[in-house]
């Protein structure tokens, strides 16, 4: 196929597709699929090799936000019967991140839902990063706490934080449909605000919540010009209790597609596959390991995610190994640029290898909360659907979906009841 050849071709110089040709890649056929996977996957391992990042969720602070981003369960006027619960204190969030550093993650995503920080609660985020780091040698930690005032990235550099997530979630063209209490320029001020402190930004996207083509391509070029070192991938949980709970539009194949296309735009740089890989991606995760270097580990913001051994049994079973602690998650061109950035560069990175990765919703790629974190680059933000509009502390709520067949599926996702802010281990 012609269009793959020059986009693999592009990709391996780190050439920028056309508009057109990014497009092409999401109007390719479902036999075409492999084909695509393939060729993404030749960039992906120009850069990364067969290296697969891991990253842990800490959510600080859970719901309770007065901003109204229509796919988070965290939301204004939320319904989703998520953990609600204030600040955890810096010895709380240090045993939360040993969980996930235990299980192989290299970078420890630090989300907080509302706004944006006061002053007082950067003190707060600055005393849980030098607990993190005194505990856990040589970790990276990323913050992702919505809008950014003046100063506080530099704060937040000073205190140890290798990154900061901001989410721009879509286009700017129909951002204003999505969120009202704050604008698509917001969140762009705020990725810029951490670049020019020295912090790693991490920008992604949520796919999903009824955008075209034309909106993905938008916010994959935007995030490219804005070029952040990582960019996590998010797919729409439709939690009933939020304004997207019908918006059920993705397949695998097409999680697939985006995947590919986000890859070819941006072959060097680190893609997260965030929040809401196992509701829609399913058992074709691991072809996902072909586009991405990077993924959360175990558990999300609000809800639950694979088992934290099922992860690593995956990446091991697909022909991917876990990207070590001594490893530098970008090539080298790009940890150059970044003045060594986080993590410990290889001597041998060539075409690429190292560490440093995030945010999201999605920087944590992860997609969530007020302000725009997410998972991190993960995924926190969408919340389960309640059963007769109550949520048992004890249990997790599944969220129903019809498939092609016409049956309900009550198995896809549930609300996040282990780990931080509760008594419960984490699922790490």
């Amino acid at each position: 196929m012609d269009l793959l050849n020059t986009l693999v071709d592009k990709g391996l110089r780190r050439e920028l597709p056309t508009r057109e040709e990014a497009l092409a890649v999401l109007a390719t056929s479902d036999d075409e699929l492999l084909d695509v996977v393939a060729a993404a996957g030749k960039v992906r391992r120009q850069w990364f090799g067969r290296r697969v990042k891991l990253n842990y969720l800490v959510n600080l602070k859970s719901g309770l936000c007065p901003e109204d981003c229509s796919y988070c369960s965290q939301r204004l006027g939320s319904k989703a019967g998520i953990l609600k619960y204030t600040w955890l204190k810096p010895d709380e969030a240090s045993r939360a991140a040993a969980a996930g550093v235990a299980g192989g993650a290299k970078r420890v995503c630090l989300v907080a839902s509302g706004r944006g920080p006061t002053d007082r609660d950067v003190d707060r985020v600055s005393k849980t990063i030098e607990a993190i780091k005194e505990e856990n040698e040589g970790i990276e930690v990323c913050a992702c706490l919505g809008l950014l005032s003046d100063g506080q990235a530099d704060r937040l550099r000073s205190a140890g934080a290798d990154a900061y997530n901001h989410n721009l979630n879509t286009s700017e063209e129909t951002y204003g449909a999505i969120t009202t209490t704050h604008t698509y320029a917001d969140r762009v001020e705020t990725v810029q605000q951490a670049q020019a402190a020295g912090l790693s930004a991490c920008s992604g996207l949520i796919a999903g919540m009824g955008e075209s083509d034309k909106d993905l391509v938008d916010v994959v070029f935007a995030l490219r010009d804005l070029d952040p070192d990582s960019v996590p991938v998010n797919f729409l949980i439709p939690f009933e209790g939020t304004p997207l709970a019908k918006e059920w539009n993705l397949t695998p194949q097409r999680c697939l597609r985006i995947l590919a296309m986000v890859r070819f735009v941006c072959p060097d740089v680190e893609v997260r596959l965030a929040g809401g890989r196992e509701v829609h991606l399913r058992s074709m995760q691991p072809l996902a390991l072909h586009l991405v270097n990077s993924i959360f580990l175990g558990d999300y913001l609000t809800s639950e995610g694979q088992a934290g051994q099922t992860d690593l049994d995956m990446i091991a079973d697909a022909g991917f190994e876990v990207e070590g602690a001594g490893t530098t998650t970008l090539p080298r061109h790009r940890a150059d640029a970044l003045g060594g950035g986080c993590g410990t560069q290889d001597a041998t990175a060539g075409a690429g290898c190292g560490s440093h990765d995030d945010a999201g919703a999605a920087g944590c790629g992860s997609h969530g909360g007020g302000g725009g974190c997410g998972p991190c680059g993960g995924h926190g933000e969408q919340e389960q659907p309640l059963v007769d509009g109550v949520a048992d502390a004890g249990e997790s709520v599944p969220a129903s979906r019809t498939d092609a067949a016409g049956a309900a599926r009550t198995d896809l996702v549930a609300v996040r009841r282990r780990g931080a802010g509760t008594d419960l281990a984490p699922n790490a």
